[in-house]
């Protein structure tokens, strides 16, 4: 039970609810044009959710907020798949990736999320915390990049000394196009998962610390959108956003864990895929200047930096 006299899971979906409504309003601002449109759906296996998109805004090309709360039976396919066991399964959680119109605009990814693992006797065997936030710039700017880090440094210390130097070697480790040896897909941030109540840490001391990095978003990120959204740009500014884009693409549906798991749960495809941006590039074998703005971006990508 939280302090509140909730118990977690409900705690939780509180939780998520309430920062959805503040994302979203936050986001309607900065835009300035496009609203959200909600799309409510249940899932035939259990539960549901409430996915929020935002399209073609005068900020926002295209974005998407999201929560769901579902259940249902564990197949053999997640068995192998994910890595679980149990029969059952409860998952809920906010996810949110906002793909910006101007290329100097950073694209941004966040999300928390609570797993139980029930037995046949519907008791819970195993639950576990997980989430993060990382940044994906099209060009570098280093105040950016500091400000987005030092942001989620701060949440983390307030749990833990420890808990962000830990957390970014795991973004780093995990945003990364292995099958294109070492390219990452930005310019990282924290990650972490499978963080199980313990002695020293509680469920809610998880919860709470879920929850802080996921109000800590909007800190994080628009002041940088509120600095660089007028900025001119030019068609190879846009082209580069989608060649960089068609490699955010190729992590979301090669490697990602929440995209696999979503469809491996036979979730909602239109919300797990409202990811992937509105319009990308695979241009072949393309190579861009060395020594150029564009390169410099690669730079980073192959090898991750310590910002604060």
């Amino acid at each position: 039970m939280t302090e509140t006299g909730l118990d977690i899971k409900t705690a939780f979906i509180q939780h998520i609810r309430h920062l959805q409504d503040a994302i979203c309003d936050a986001l309607e601002k900065e835009d300035g044009k496009a609203v959200f449109i909600e799309d409510k759906w249940i899932r035939s296996g259990g539960g549901g959710g409430r996915t929020r998109v935002i399209q073609n805004g005068d900020v926002f090309e295209k974005g998407g907020v999201n929560i769901s709360e579902v259940e249902g039976s564990i197949t053999a396919g997640m068995k192998e798949q994910l890595q679980i066991n149990g029969e059952h399964f409860f998952a809920a959680g906010l996810s949110l990736v906002i793909h910006p119109f101007n290329p100097f605009v950073p694209t941004v990814h966040a999300n928390i999320r609570y797993f139980e693992i029930f037995n046949d006797r519907r008791e819970v065997t195993d639950s576990w915390f997980g989430g993060g936030a990382d940044l994906t710039p099209y060009y570098v700017n280093e105040e950016d990049i500091k400000h987005f880090h030092g942001t989620f440094k701060r949440a983390c210390e307030n749990f833990d000394p420890n808990f962000y130097a830990d957390f970014k070697t795991q973004c780093d480790e995990y945003f990364v196009n292995r099958h294109r040896n070492t390219d990452r897909r930005g310019a990282g941030g924290i990650f972490f998962d499978y963080k199980r109540p313990s002695a020293n840490m509680s469920g809610e001391f998880w919860m709470n610390f879920a929850v802080s990095c996921g109000e800590a978003l909007l800190k994080s990120y628009l002041p940088i959108v509120s600095s660089r959204k007028n900025l001119p740009f030019s068609a190879l500014h846009k082209r580069w956003q989608e060649i960089r884009r068609g490699r955010y693409v190729e992590f979301n549906l090669v490697h990602d864990r929440g995209t696999l798991f979503g469809l491996k749960t036979n979730g909602r495809t239109e919300s797990i895929l409202m990811s992937l941006p509105p319009t990308v590039r695979f241009d072949y074998n393309y190579q861009p200047e060395p020594g150029s703005e564009e390169d410099k971006l690669l730079q980073i990508c192959l090898h991750p930096r310590q910002w604060v």
